[in-house]
């Protein structure tokens, strides 16, 4: 029946305050942080930047494949098979061996059980393809092996980006896959790239290794320039310490030579290692490498066995900041490259604000209007209710911290639209009931509930075309699929409670009247 408890009625406009205070705080300053919550604009609206990175996957591959290459090597010979002219080149691994080895070898490279166990378990035989041609051997990639090692990668760059920016505190980043190989960075309101860029172009990876004026060691050696470029430095090619057992890193002021240095605690194991490595290594320069290039290289004074150093290298406080927040993040898996860049500025994202508020002021207007000539009072209590809902959508949006782009703002225009077309569906049935019921009361309560199934149908279809659009879409479409989904619920709320709230209030005292619409 055309009813409300006055418990209903108290939760209805309890509901409505809550929103309509939230929404408020995007205008208003409240000194409460609980309603203090406010509506982030997005890359289109507050200007910003956005990057494209795309990652090199061919250091990892070769890296990966070197690996393979002594794996190899000591399974066969554990195994007995003898081969000959191993080498890697152009991602490519090739040796030879005798026709007696021949089916052994394929068999090893085929058969998912062997796994080349004991000493890669991680191996698996899909990842490799093997061709065989007068007992000349290549291995390489499968495709499958390729696309995991992609994902993979894209996986942890992901992770160590998403990191990075996090650490530097930018509002509301936008950090997505695209393909296997790319990733998307949005970053509302920074419209000077520079730093974000720098810090995303640096793999960050960190190794520890003593400098030697041997060209020749055990485990090799190799001439690495200084980070300014000054001059080159011939050091060991065995890592005493890599930054995967750095547990924290933090700019420090050091009081001693008054200059800026980066202070490192190292992990149980990193601590152990550094520790020997120094006790042994008295009187070496110990250099600090950082993708491929000696930040320092200091001269080992005493044993470390802290399990904490410093690393310094002539750094600005910032430049500090930056190398900490690199090492604290975690080296990424392979280089990124920026393939594309685009930066918004906070004009033109305020031209895209006021177009789509004059959008949506014109379009309420002439809705309002025509709501108010077509349905005399009851287009007023539509209008109430209208205006009700956008406070119900903006408040909802505030509470969640959304950001809100400009297919947003077409989102809530739709909304409008939305709204208004169950609010036409319900006063046309109401005006058939009227013609075959003469008591008003039940004339409007059959009008609400014999639409209520048309109503629902369109908003439920809407909605799941919304919930689509979000999982299937990015960036833009996911924000207006939200302020569409989100207005599809207020919509129904603002029209079956508040609308119809005010529809009894007025039906109830004026159910005398000839003509009521």
């Amino acid at each position: 029946m055309l009813y409300f408890s006055k418990i209903k009625i108290f939760f209805i406009i309890l509901i409505t305050f809550i929103f309509v205070l939230f929404a408020s705080s995007n205008i208003l300053n409240f000194s409460n942080d609980l309603i203090k919550k406010k509506i982030n604009l997005g890359l289109d609206l507050q200007g910003g930047s956005y990057l494209l990175l795309e990652i090199d996957n061919s250091p990892v591959i070769e890296q990966k494949l070197q690996n393979f290459t002594v794996i190899i090597r000591n399974y066969f010979k554990e195994k007995k098979i003898k081969i000959k002219n191993i080498k890697l080149k152009e991602q490519k691994i090739t040796f030879s061996s005798d026709e007696k080895f021949k089916d052994q070898i394929l068999e090893i490279f085929t058969d998912k059980e062997s796994n080349l166990n004991p000493y890669y378990p991680r191996f698996k035989s899909h990842e490799l393809d093997i061709i065989e041609e007068n007992n000349e051997f290549t291995v390489n990639y499968s495709k499958q092996g390729i696309i995991e090692l992609k994902t993979s990668s894209q996986d942890q760059a992901l992770e160590i980006v998403r990191r990075r920016i996090d650490e530097i505190g930018t509002n509301e980043p936008n950090i997505l896959k695209r393909g296997n190989d790319r990733i998307l960075v949005e970053l509302p309101g920074l419209d000077d790239p520079m730093r974000i860029k720098s810090l995303l172009g640096k793999t960050a990876n960190l190794t520890f290794r003593f400098v030697t004026n041997e060209t020749n060691g055990s485990f090799g050696s190799e001439k690495l320039k200084y980070e300014d470029g000054s001059e080159e430095t011939t050091v060991s090619k065995r890592i005493i310490l890599s930054g995967e057992n750095l547990l924290d890193a933090q700019p420090r002021m050091n009081n001693e030579t008054n200059e800026t240095v980066v202070s490192f605690t190292l992990d149980r194991v990193g601590a152990k290692r550094f520790g020997k490595a120094t006790s042994t290594g008295i009187g070496k320069q110990l250099a600090i490498v950082l993708d491929g290039k000696i930040i320092s290289a200091p001269v080992i004074r005493d044993t470390i066995a802290s399990g904490s150093g410093q690393i310094s290298g002539g750094f600005t406080f910032q430049s500090a900041t930056d190398l900490a927040l690199l090492l604290r993040s975690g080296a990424l898996p392979a280089p990124l490259n920026i393939i594309e860049e685009r930066t918004v500025g906070p004009d033109l994202g305020q031209d895209s604000i006021n177009a789509g508020m004059i959008a949506l002021i014109i379009g309420f207007i002439l809705v309002i209007l025509f709501i108010f000539v077509k349905y005399k009072i009851f287009g007023l209590i539509t209008n109430t209710a209208l205006i009700i809902n956008l406070f119900l959508l903006v408040g909802i949006l505030t509470i969640f911290e959304a950001t809100l782009t400009l297919p947003g703002i077409a989102g809530i225009i739709l909304t409008v639209g939305m709204a208004v077309d169950a609010n036409v569906l319900i006063f046309e049935r109401i005006k058939e009931e009227i013609k075959n019921e003469k008591n008003v009361l039940i004339a409007f309560d059959s009008g609400y509930t014999k639409s209520k199934t048309a109503i629902l149908d369109a908003n439920i279809t809407t909605l799941l075309a919304a919930i689509i659009l979000f999982f299937m879409g990015s960036g833009p479409i996911k924000g207006f699929s939200l302020t569409l989904g989100i207005g599809i619920f207020t919509t129904l709320f603002s029209v079956y409670f508040i609308a119809r709230l005010l529809t009894v209030l007025y039906v109830s005292k004026n159910k005398e009247k000839e003509e009521l619409i």
